[in-house]
């Protein structure tokens, strides 16, 4: 008897482990973070980090649509850049236009390379990795063709209020990061699009017995991905206040970092949005608390590169049932 109830109190701490992990781990280097450094706890801290984690969130929403279909997306960086080359190129000068045609075009040109990776991936079977790499180095190029190879300065105050202002004491990037996640949420949770994205993800040879147009939803979620890039992009230039040739370089490091954190598996139809949120707030706080501790960047991307294997590790374990 004594014996039973021991194996059901080891499981029950082997599930809340295995649901709630991430969460833990959060609220540990959330508690390490406050004692190692004093300026963690302060509000100017924690605002500043949530404005940090806006962009890369965007970028990791898309990229959990991406994983749950086993996909991955490697260009998203280069193509934040372009993104907001272009949304530059419309918003500064005497010519200036309207802020919101600038973010119109940001997020048609991201919606563009993502259709791009879509087609290739979902109808001429290229795999991810080989399209999404190639595409890299093209919108890479693309980019400083289109800028000369030079930063797009002097913005229109409209502009770059998207990624410096403020409504209520919260930072818009915030807050557009807020309606993107909401979005995602209740698409994946709620909808019968996001269903499909799982069953596709989980098993495509069932998803499509059962009528899903599977090659429709691949398309589909790089075409999202390459939208949520192009915001993405609308918003650092925002905030930088010029469009540098060079932004975005090791972006999707951290995008994918968040949603692997995060739990979603690399091998498809298993992963939380919010869990991908919970991701995205520890690299955030890891990068803050890093630098207020004065760690070089260096380092930086060996812990973040050491993370992702370390998460990918944990996924490949729990599949062998090893965990």
């Amino acid at each position: 008897m004594k014996a039973a109830e021991s194996g059901r109190r080891e499981w029950g701490l082997a599930e809340l482990v295995s649901r709630y992990g991430i969460v833990i781990s959060f609220l540990v280097l959330f508690l390490i973070l406050s004692f190692l450094s004093n300026n963690f706890l302060t509000s100017n801290n924690l605002v500043n980090v949530l404005r940090q984690v806006s962009i890369n969130g965007v970028l990791a929403v898309g990229m959990t649509f991406v994983i749950l279909t086993a996909g991955i997306d490697l260009s998203i960086g280069s193509i934040l850049a372009l993104a907001g080359a272009v949304a530059a190129s419309l918003v500064t000068g005497g010519d200036a236009q309207p802020a919101v045609f600038a973010v119109i075009a940001g997020v048609l040109v991201g919606t563009a390379c993502g259709v791009i990776n879509g087609g290739l991936i979902a109808y001429f079977s290229v795999p991810p990795f080989v399209a999404t790499l190639g595409l890299l180095s093209v919108a890479r190029g693309a980019t400083l063709l289109y800028s000369g190879g030079r930063p797009i300065p002097n913005l229109s105050p409209e502009f770059r209020w998207l990624g410096q202002g403020a409504v209520l004491g919260i930072p818009v990037p915030v807050i557009i990061f807020a309606i993107v996640f909401a979005i995602a949420y209740v698409t994946l949770r709620y909808s019968v699009y996001g269903r499909r994205v799982y069953a596709v993800g989980g098993n495509p040879r069932s998803a499509k017995t059962s009528g899903i147009n599977t090659r429709g939803i691949v398309f589909s979620v790089y075409a999202l991905m390459g939208g949520l890039a192009g915001l993405a992009g609308v918003m650092l230039t925002a905030r930088t206040t010029s469009a540098l040739p060079q932004a975005g370089i090791g972006y999707e490091l951290d995008a994918i970092a968040a949603v692997v954190i995060g739990g979603t598996s690399l091998t498809g139809g298993i992963g939380r949005i919010t869990y991908t949120l919970v991701g995205v707030l520890i690299i955030g706080m890891i990068s803050n608390g890093l630098d207020l501790m004065g760690v070089s960047s260096y380092y930086q991307q060996i812990i973040k590169g050491s993370i992702i294997v370390l998460a990918v590790l944990i996924d490949r374990s729990k599949d062998r049932g090893e965990l």
